[in-house]
C-alpha cells in the first residue's frame, strides 16, 4: 500500500467522445484487475479516513482498497456490500469529486485514488467470478410493504430483505428502478446494470408490482391494511418552473419530463420523445448534473446544436466535474454568467429563443454562496427551438398522503422523525419525497436507515 508516490491517479478509460455521441451505452471501460489493484495500492490507509466520512452511505473504502490491492476478491465484494445496497451503481453515478475522492487525503498535491472506478469494478469482477450479494430467505412472519422502486425504495428492500423480512414493491411506471431507470440516461447508467439488482432482490423474495400506481390502480388502505409497516419512497419528480412568460410553449420542456421520455422511446414504451430535437438548436437552462444529462442526451438525438445557460460562472457549477467535461468533450457550448428573463416565441406560439439577461456574483449568503445579481440592461436573445429547464425538482404529494393523515412540510417534504416514520404509526418515508432532489447515494443512506428503524421496530 501507499504506493502513490509511484503511482499516479488513474481515471478510467472512456470511448471516444466521436464513437460514443452515436449511442446511448455507457462511456466507461471497466478497470481491469490489475488497474484496480495498482490504483487501491496508493491508499495511504489513514486513521481518519475522511473518504469514509464524506460518503453518506460511510462505505468501508480503505478496507476494500486494501483487499483489492491484495487480490482478495472475496473480502473487497463482501465489504462493498455490506455498506451498500447497489455499489456497481454508487461507483458509477455518485458525483465522487465532491464526496469520497473530493476528500481522499491524496487530493493535496498527488490526485485521489479513483474510488468510485474501484468501487465499480469490485462489484463486476465480483459479478464475473460468480459472486451475488447474499441474503437469508424470508426467515420471519413480518411483511413491509415498499410504494415506489426508487433509489431509496430498493435500499430499503435490500436491507429488510436482509433482515428475513418479506417486501412488496409497488411501482406505477412499467419497469422498476425510478430515477435510476428514467431520469439517470443509459451512457451513465445502462439499464440491465439496475434491472439485475432487482432480479435478485426477488430472488431473495421481494415481490414487485409494477404499472401500479398507488391511489388510482390500488388504495393506499388496502397496503396498509395487509402489511406491518410502509415506507414511501416517491421520489421528487414536480419540475421547478423557471415562472416566466411563454414558459409553456411549444418547444419549451422540462428536464425530468425530457429525459423520461426519451428513456421510454428506447424501451420502446412510447413512439418518440417529447419533443424531437434532431436537427434543431437545443438550449438547456441549469448547471447541475441534470443539465449535463439534458445536454448529453440532446447531442445522443441529433441535436444540430446544443448550448447550455448557467446563471453562475464555470467555479460555481454544482454538477460533477467529470459529467461538465463529458458534456464539454461531446461538444456543447456553455454561457455563463446569464439568467433567463423571458421565452421568445413566434405567431403561432413555438419558442424561437429565449431573452437573457447577463448576471454577476454579489454577496454570499447564509449558505456561503455569493448571490446572483442582474445587470440592469444588459439583455440579449439566444435563439433556440428548443428550450429545456433544468432548475431541480420538488416532492409530488399525491393525495393518498394526506387522505391517510401523512403530513408534508411547506414544500411538499414527507415530515418524518428520527427513525423515519412519518405522522402516520407505522408509515415511514425517506429519499428524495421526504428531503427533496438529492443525490441516488443520499437517498440510498435513508432507505438503509429506514429499514433498520423498521426492523427495530418489528423483530424487537
Amino acid at each position: 500500500m501507499q504506493n502513490f508516490i509511484t503511482v499516479e491517479r488513474l481515471a478510467p478509460k472512456r470511448r471516444e467522445a466521436t464513437q460514443r455521441i452515436k449511442d446511448f451505452r455507457e462511456i466507461y471501460e471497466i478497470m481491469s484487475k490489475e488497474e484496480a489493484s495498482s490504483q487501491a495500492g496508493r491508499c495511504i490507509q489513514c486513521g481518519d479516513p475522511f473518504c469514509h466520512s464524506k460518503c453518506p452511505l460511510h462505505n468501508f473504502i480503505p478496507f476494500w482498497l486494501r483487499s483489492t490491492h491484495r487480490y482478495d476478491e472475496k473480502l473487497s465484494f463482501a465489504l462493498s456490500n455490506e455498506s451498500n445496497p447497489y455499489p456497481e451503481i454508487t461507483g458509477r453515478i455518485c458525483p465522487h469529486d465532491r464526496l469520497c475522492e473530493g476528500d481522499c487525503t491524496l487530493n493535496d498535491g498527488h490526485g485521489a485514488i479513483t474510488i468510485g472506478a474501484i468501487e465499480t469494478f469490485i462489484s463486476e469482477n465480483g459479478f464475473k467470478h460468480g459472486l451475488r450479494p447474499e441474503f437469508p430467505g424470508i426467515t420471519t412472519t413480518k411483511t413491509v410493504a415498499v410504494i415506489g422502486a426508487g433509489p431509496a425504495g430498493i435500499a430499503a428492500a435490500t436491507y429488510l430483505l436482509r433482515a428475513g423480512i418479506a417486501v412488496s414493491m409497488y411501482e406505477r411506471q412499467n419497469r422498476p428502478g425510478g430515477l435510476l431507470t428514467y431520469g439517470i440516461p443509459g451512457f451513465k447508467l445502462e439499464k440491465e446494470v439496475v434491472f439485475r439488482r432487482i432480479r435478485w432482490l426477488e430472488e431473495a423474495g421481494m415481490r414487485l408490482h409494477v404499472n401500479t400506481e398507488v391511489g388510482k390502480d390500488i388504495s393506499f388502505d388496502a397496503i396498509a391494511s395487509t402489511h406491518d409497516a410502509v415506507f414511501v419512497s416517491i421520489g421528487a419528480e414536480t419540475s421547478r418552473r423557471p415562472n416566466l412568460a411563454n414558459d409553456s410553449a411549444s418547444g419549451v420542456v422540462m428536464a425530468i419530463d425530457f429525459l423520461r421520455s426519451i428513456q421510454q422511446k428506447l424501451f420502446q414504451e412510447s413512439k418518440g420523445a417529447i419533443v424531437d430535437v434532431k436537427g434543431r438548436n437545443v438550449v438547456v437552462v441549469g448547471g447541475g448534473d441534470t443539465a449535463m444529462d439534458c445536454i448529453r442526451s440532446s447531442i445522443r438525438e441529433g441535436a444540430k446544436s446544443v448550448t447550455c445557460l448557467y446563471r453562475r460562472d464555470k467555479h460555481n457549477m454544482p454538477g460533477s466535474k467529470k459529467e461538465f467535461k463529458n458534456a464539454l468533450e461531446e461538444g456543447a457550448e456553455f454561457l455563463y454568467n446569464v439568467s433567463p428573463k423571458e421565452v421568445l416565441i413566434n405567431s403561432d406560439g413555438k419558442a424561437i429563443g429565449i431573452e437573457m439577461q447577463k448576471t454577476i456574483l454579489g454577496d454570499k449568503d447564509a449558505a456561503g454562496r455569493q448571490n446572483v445579481e442582474v445587470v440592469k440592461g444588459s439583455d440579449f436573445r439566444v435563439d433556440a427551438d428548443v428550450i429545456v429547464f433544468a432548475l431541480g425538482f420538488s416532492p409530488s404529494v399525491p393525495e393518498f398522503l394526506s387522505e391517510n393523515g401523512i403530513e408534508v412540510n411547506k414544500w411538499g417534504g414527507i415530515i418524518v422523525n428520527e427513525r423515519f416514520e412519518t405522522t402516520k404509526p407505522g408509515i415511514y418515508a425517506g429519499g428524495d419525497c421526504k428531503r427533496g432532489s438529492d443525490l441516488v447515494v443520499t437517498a440510498a443512506a435513508e432507505g438503509k436507515k429506514a429499514a433498520q428503524a423498521m426492523i427495530d421496530a418489528l423483530l424487537k
